[in-house]
């Protein structure tokens, strides 16, 4: 059979590790597309007419108008671990085998990233970087953040990323812990306890209401959709710092830019946003109290060898006629 592999908005697969792509060669033709991050339904399924195999990134949006139109892929493979950019009974529907990378591939990494995210928050040093190389070292003063010790941290969306994100901030900075999530690991949450961390899961309201710092880790779906909207932030006490490198969409911008300029929000880290790459006038671009970094929360070597080992094999286990790896069915 003719295979024709599409690499789709991916701007690291492949890129480090030049092996793997010369392992899809030996299997077909291997081309990279870059389509708009918001394209979907039939102009995407004409732009990917020539391709029976995909590894897409988060974008573009395999809807089922899509699947409707493009009816002869093989394999939809994603290079990461959401699927909410696919309609997978539509998928399923036309015989597509959808596939993700296996959470633990990406947690550490991920993780890092948010408390990485937090960490340069809270404590300016991008901003101060920056002055440092532009000679302003008499500036430093005006780069006085917060400690994190001690502190208590708010999370929506305790899974696979947010309970690392969870031991590595309780664990290291000896924070109280309020968790919003609707599964409950509990295990896992006794282990903390056992050693010295105060843990609680909570409704959300709770958790809002009295961090000291929120980080979003949880996956996009209608119940998750803005579920920080100005409703939530209004419960919050002044001065919260807010870090997302889940999905954009678990916040309502308009809400947050508001709760940013009345001080609700002291600062607010970004590592996803609504459109990628977005426009080059969205308002979290420039603002003084939001930093916004271009979606690199797994980009570590380890995590994107894994990721790409990952999907290398979901294409060579399909061409073999084997069963796949962490397929998604609806």
């Amino acid at each position: 059979m003719d295979y024709r592999i599409a690499i789709v908005n991916s701007s690291s697969f492949g890129r480090r590790f030049p092996d793997q792509m010369e392992r899809l060669e030996k299997i077909g033709t291997v081309e990279r597309v870059r389509v708009a991050g918001d394209a979907h339904g039939a102009e995407l399924a004409e732009a990917l007419k020539d391709f029976n195999i995909i590894i897409s990134s988060v974008t573009p949006f395999f809807d089922a108008e899509f699947f409707e139109h493009k009816t002869d892929l093989l394999l939809l493979s994603r290079h990461g671990i959401g699927y909410n950019n696919v309609d997978v009974a539509a998928c399923n529907a036309t015989g597509c085998i959808l596939t993700t990378v296996p959470p633990l591939v990406e947690r550490d990494a991920v993780a890092e990233g948010a408390v990485a995210l937090l960490l340069d928050c809270m404590r300016h040093v991008s901003d101060s970087h920056v002055a440092a190389n532009e000679g302003r070292w008499a500036e430093r003063a005006s780069f006085v953040g917060n400690g994190v010790s001690g502190k208590t941290l708010g999370i929506i969306g305790c899974g696979n990323i947010g309970t690392r994100v969870v031991e590595i901030l309780a664990r290291g900075y000896d924070l109280k812990v309020l968790a919003c999530d609707p599964v409950q690991r509990d295990e896992w949450a006794d282990g903390l306890r056992a050693q010295g961390v105060d843990f609680e899961y909570t409704d959300l309201d709770t958790v809002v209401s009295n961090c000291d710092i929120l980080t979003l880790n949880a996956d996009l779906n209608p119940t998750s959709f803005h579920i920080l909207d100005a409703d939530a932030l209004s419960k919050m006490k002044k001065g919260v710092y807010v870090v997302d490198n889940a999905r954009a969409d678990l916040i309502d911008q308009p809400a947050m830019l508001a709760a940013l300029e009345d001080g609700t929000v002291k600062g607010l880290a970004m590592d996803v946003m609504h459109d990628e790459p977005p426009r080059p006038d969205d308002p979290y671009f420039n603002h003084p109290k939001v930093l916004v970094c271009p979606h690199i929360s797994a980009y570590t070597e380890e995590c994107l060898r894994g990721m790409g080992e990952k999907c290398v094999g979901d294409v060579e286990r399909f061409v073999a006629g084997e069963e796949p790896v962490n397929e998604i069915r609806a």
